[in-house]
């Protein structure tokens, strides 16, 4: 067997620590910082139907002093959505509220939706990163956060709390219904109190959750809804390239951890990345800080299968 030097050892060893410093420090000082606008189209219109532009944000975890990422949130107005939907987890930090509420700024003054998430209720604390790949680790809740304030905050600006709330609206002419729930990382999820179809009437429903937790997503699928919106994930905030995400933090698959797909055979799923990170665990890679502009389209219309004679739906979102 070849004789390996100690010396090439050491040199091996020394160039493995010095590429992982380097990828620490690119994730925490560089890659963490580099807010992207992601756009998407997502045909769940009727055929024939005005567009719709969706401005979704989720998890920006805000401290006080984050002022990258508090300018950036601001020029988001520039986009002139019709719609903004806010997923929760806006807070890492009791005095983060202000924060909030200005870098959102003129988006609170648009037509908004929004539901909470278990850091908007309660402060992060330090978490084994191992503890991500057992779904089911007992969870440590921090202090609580003023979750009350940021919610007064929102509705007094118009944006509509759908926490276990049905609402129905009319955006850019066109009718929404809308349905949402507690966070279902927390258990707090009571999709009874908003069970049902959505109003027939409505040209689009949208369902809005924190986690996409499947039992929740199934509930929002089998009641007929067109779109939900979800967050939480962080798109897995570890990418492997080739890999993909290493965990979800949820019950979905790591094929849906971020951006769109299909839940069942007429629902199209959402998923933010976020804008944010715990400040426990403050680094990214291969998964840059998103918000999502969707553009939501007409569907093509069914055409039947030769083979079949059943209709078939080309309702395939396509990002860019």
């Amino acid at each position: 067997m070849p004789v390996i030097s100690t010396s090439a050892v050491r040199r091996t060893a020394l160039g493995a620590a010095g590429a992982a410093v380097a990828g620490i420090g690119y994730a925490t000082l560089i890659e963490r910082n580099a807010f992207v606008l992601r756009e998407a189209t997502m045909p769940v219109l009727a055929p024939g139907s005005p567009t719709l532009r969706i401005l979704h944000v989720s998890d920006l975890h805000m401290m006080p002093g984050q002022q990258l990422k508090q300018q950036w949130l601001r020029e988001l107005d520039r986009l002139e959505p019709d719609l903004v939907v806010n997923t929760g987890d806006n807070l890492s930090h009791p005095k983060a509220v202000p924060a909030v509420v200005q870098s959102l700024g003129a988006l609170l003054a648009r037509p908004g939706l929004f539901v909470f998430g278990s850091n908007d209720y309660f402060a992060p604390v330090p978490k084994n990163p191992l503890k991500y790949f057992k779904k089911d680790h007992r969870r440590v809740y921090g202090d609580p956060l003023p979750w009350k304030d940021l919610r007064a905050a929102f509705t007094e600006r118009g944006w509509l709390d759908l926490t276990h709330t049905r609402r129905d609206l009319e955006v850019a002419g066109i009718r929404i219904a809308s349905a949402g729930v507690d966070d279902p990382h927390l258990q707090r999820d009571r999709y009874d109190t908003v069970a049902g179809a959505p109003n027939q009437l409505a040209q689009l429903s949208i369902g809005v959750t924190h986690s996409p937790e499947p039992r929740v997503l199934d509930r929002f699928a089998e009641d007929g809804y067109d779109l939900v919106l979800a967050g939480h994930t962080h798109g897995g905030q570890l990418v492997v390239p080739g890999y993909g995400a290493l965990v979800t933090n949820c019950g979905i698959d790591k094929s849906r951890v971020k951006g769109a797909s299909q839940w069942g055979e007429h629902t199209q799923l959402h998923v933010s990345a976020g804008i944010g990170t715990s400040p426990w665990a403050p680094y990214r890679f291969c998964c840059r800080p998103e918000a999502t502009l969707l553009t939501l389209v007409g569907a093509q219309p069914k055409r039947p299968s030769a083979d079949t004679g059943f209709g078939i739906s080309t309702s395939e979102a396509v990002a860019r």
